[in-house]
C-alpha cells in the first residue's frame, strides 16, 4: 500500500497539540516527532512526552488523501503561522521488516568482540559473540555512542573485575562485559522497560545469572565497581556526575558516551578533579570521555 507523508516543523511547546490535531481532524494514520537539530533528549518516563526545541512532525496518510485539504485544515487550526513550512513526500511501499533485517549485519569491535543478530551466521565462533537483535529504543551497537563504549570495554582486562553499566538500556554493554570475562556485572537504568530488555537479552546470551539489574531506587547502598560505563547523555552526565563518580573505586576506570563533540569538553570538566582523563575519542560527532579515578 502506498503512503503520503507530510513533514512540518514545530516547537516543543506546540508539537504535541499539533500531533493530536493531525490524528483527530486530518485523518493521519500515525504521527512521529523528530529532532530538527539532532539534539538528544532523555528517554521519557511512563506517560511523559519530552520534545525538542525545534521538532519535526511526520504525519503519515493513505496515498489517496487530499493533501490540499489537509494543509487547509492545518492552516485553519491556527497552531502554525500562515506561511508554515511543510514537505509532502510519497513513501514507497516495501517489506520494511525484511529490508531492515537484510541491512543489519554482525559488527566487530576491537580484536575479538562481535555483536550478532540472531538471523545471521556468527562470523567467528571462537570470538566473543554477543547475540542481540535490534530493538525500538535501546542500543544495538550501530550507534557511535555504543560503538565507542564496546571498543573501550574490549580493550580492558576485565577478568575478576566488577563492572557497572549505568543506563544499561538493552544490556549490550553489560552482556559484552560478562562475555569479556568480568566476574560481576550490574546494570542500572531509570526505565523499567530497559531492565526488562536487559534481562531478556542476558537470557538469550546465557548470562542471565551473571547480571544484576536495578532501578536506581532499588540499587544497593555503597555500590562500587572497578569499571563503570555510562552511555547516556550530556545532561545527566553533568547532573549525575557525583553519583557516577561515587560508583567508581579509587584507581577504577570510567567511560562515558552519549556526548556530542560540542559538549565533550564541558562534560569532562565535571570529572577532571577526581579522574585522570584520557584524550577524548570522537566518532561521527559523538564522543567518549574516559579516565582513571585518582587514589584517595
Amino acid at each position: 500500500m502506498p503512503w503520503i507523508q507530510i513533514k512540518l516543523n514545530a516547537t516543543d511547546t506546540n508539537a504535541e497539540a499539533i500531533g493530536d490535531m493531525l490524528m483527530e481532524e486530518t485523518g493521519a494514520l500515525s504521527v512521529t516527532f523528530l529532532d530538527a537539530k539532532d539534539t538528544p533528549v532523555f528517554e521519557p518516563l511512563p506517560g511523559e512526552t519530552r520534545l525538542w526545541g525545534e521538532t519535526d512532525i511526520l504525519a503519515l496518510y493513505d496515498a489517496e488523501i487530499d493533501t490540499q485539504q489537509v494543509l487547509f485544515q492545518i492552516k485553519n487550526s491556527h497552531m502554525l503561522n500562515d506561511d508554515f513550512a511543510y514537505k509532502i513526500e510519497q513513501i514507497e511501499d516495501k517489506d520494511w521488516e525484511r529490508e531492515w533485517m537484510d541491512n543489519f549485519h554482525p559488527m566487530k569491535f576491537g580484536e575479538r568482540l562481535w555483536i550478532c543478530p540472531s538471523w545471521r551466521d556468527i562470523p567467528d565462533p571462537t570470538a566473543v559473540n554477543v547475540m542481540l537483535d535490534p530493538g525500538l529504543a535501546f542500543g544495538t551497537g550501530t550507534h557511535p555512542t555504543t560503538s565507542v563504549c564496546l571498543e573501550w570495554l574490549e580493550g580492558l582486562a576485565l577478568k575478576g573485575k566488577t563492572v557497572i553499566d549505568f543506563g544499561c538500556g538493552s544490556g549490550i554493554l553489560a552482556i559484552a562485559a560478562i562475555k569479556l570475562g568480568a566476574a560481576k556485572v550490574i546494570g542500572i537504568d531509570i526505565d523499567p522497560q530497559a531492565i526488562l530488555a536487559s534481562k531478556d537479552n542476558a537470557g538469550r546470551n546465557g548470562v542471565a545469572d551473571q547480571l544484576e539489574l536495578f532501578l536506581p531506587q532499588n540499587q544497593p547502598e555503597g555500590l562500587v565497581a572497578d569499571v563503570v560505563v555510562a552511555n547516556i547523555l550530556a545532561g545527566p552526565l553533568r547532573d549525575l556526575s557525583g553519583v557516577i563518580t561515587s560508583l567508581v573505586k579509587p584507581n577504577g576506570l570510567l567511560a562515558m558516551s552519549g556526548v556530542l563533540d560540542s559538549q565533550a569538553e564541558d562534560v569532562a570538566t565535571y570529572y577532571a578533579e577526581q579522574f585522570n582523563l584520557d584524550p577524548i575519542i570522537e566518532q561521527q560527532e559523538w564522543c567518549r570521555i574516559s579516565g582513571q579515578k585518582k587514589p584517595e
